[in-house]
């Protein structure tokens, strides 16, 4: 009789657990993404959109030197946005005539739709319709790329060397910290539970928050050059917007089609001849020093490389932006 009791006791206790918790979980499932800040608010204002297949996608257009021919397009990395380069725009507007960058769809101020099959072939047509919606789409193109933008870049260098019609035209390309082979990439735990959870990838999107976010993102810089609590608030509401953190899982599915697509993607680079440099930050754990660099230099001989100093990291425009632009600048300047 007591233990009856002791019993119908405890599963009173969880019903009424569970009730609160359930209005709980309502309200942290609705919690509204944080307000941008000045800086993440002006860098929205003074870009643009354009629409792709009926979606908005953002990007930024600089013009820089006067009278000089020079475009570069910048491609971003996972899980950020275009305002990764915002510390070197100036930079590169005192040497290029176009400075462009986009956010992907499903990141940043794009639309982020949902269901969807995000694909890096998709990301790479959305970089050629932009520059046809600028009209660019004749013109020589230097591109400079972080991450998963590297994979973006390789689709594209495959298609101007198939030199098929409404392709770029590339002139350059330099690739940073970018896990462009399968076989060096270290992907973070929360990316390998997002990527191959099944049933659990939607609840872990939805129950993703800042201090998740910024625990997971913080380890993949340097020690001496992570980013402030309000870089990565900036972060965090480029990737809450539109509901960003819902599509995470979607958007990694491009691990699985780095791999399946490696022949494709490390023979464009392996067999062009335009001139190629990657832009190194040697801490990065996501890919480690120096397997990564000793298959880069075995796989492409002819590919000049900057290594920053040895405590710089996965985002080195962002840890080093001045020693990231000089290593830059004194690339497109050797040819």
């Amino acid at each position: 009789m007591v233990r009856r009791d002791r019993l119908r006791r405890m599963r009173e206790w969880w019903v009424q657990v569970g009730l609160l918790a359930v209005p709980l979980l309502a309200a942290y499932l609705h919690i509204p993404p944080p307000q941008l800040s000045p800086a993440l608010h002006s860098w929205k204002s003074s870009g643009k959109f354009f629409t792709y297949k009926g979606l908005r996608i953002f990007y930024q257009d600089s013009v820089g030197v006067v009278g000089s021919p020079e475009i570069v397009v910048l491609l971003h990395g996972f899980p950020t946005s275009s305002y990764d380069w915002y510390k070197i725009w100036e930079g590169l507007t005192l040497r290029f005539h176009r400075v462009i960058a986009l956010d992907f769809l499903g990141f940043g101020f794009s639309d982020k739709p949902r269901p969807h099959h995000y694909s890096i072939f998709e990301q790479a047509s959305i970089v050629e319709a932009l520059l046809r919606h600028l009209g660019l789409q004749n013109r020589r193109i230097n591109l400079l790329s972080h991450d998963y933008g590297d994979i973006v870049a390789q689709e594209l260098l495959y298609r101007f060397k198939q030199n098929r019609s409404g392709r770029l035209t590339i002139k350059s390309l330099c690739l940073s910290n970018g896990g462009i082979f399968p076989e060096t990439h270290r992907p973070l735990l929360l990316q390998k539970l997002l990527k191959d959870g099944g049933m659990l990838s939607p609840i872990l999107t939805r129950l993703m928050n800042f201090f998740v976010f910024s625990r997971g993102l913080t380890p993949v810089f340097g020690p001496y050059t992570r980013p402030s609590e309000s870089e990565l608030w900036d972060m965090w509401a480029g990737i809450r917007n539109n509901d960003g953190n819902l599509v995470i899982d979607s958007l990694l599915q491009y691990i699985n089609q780095r791999k399946k697509f490696r022949r494709r993607w490390v023979g464009a680079l392996a067999s062009v001849t335009i001139p190629i440099h990657f832009i190194y930050g040697p801490l990065d754990p996501v890919n480690p020093y120096p397997e990564f660099l000793e298959l880069y230099r075995k796989t492409l001989p002819r590919s000049t490389v900057s290594i920053l100093d040895d405590h710089i990291s996965h985002y080195p425009q962002l840890e080093d932006p001045m020693g990231f632009l000089n290593a830059y600048m004194g690339f497109i300047n050797s040819f």
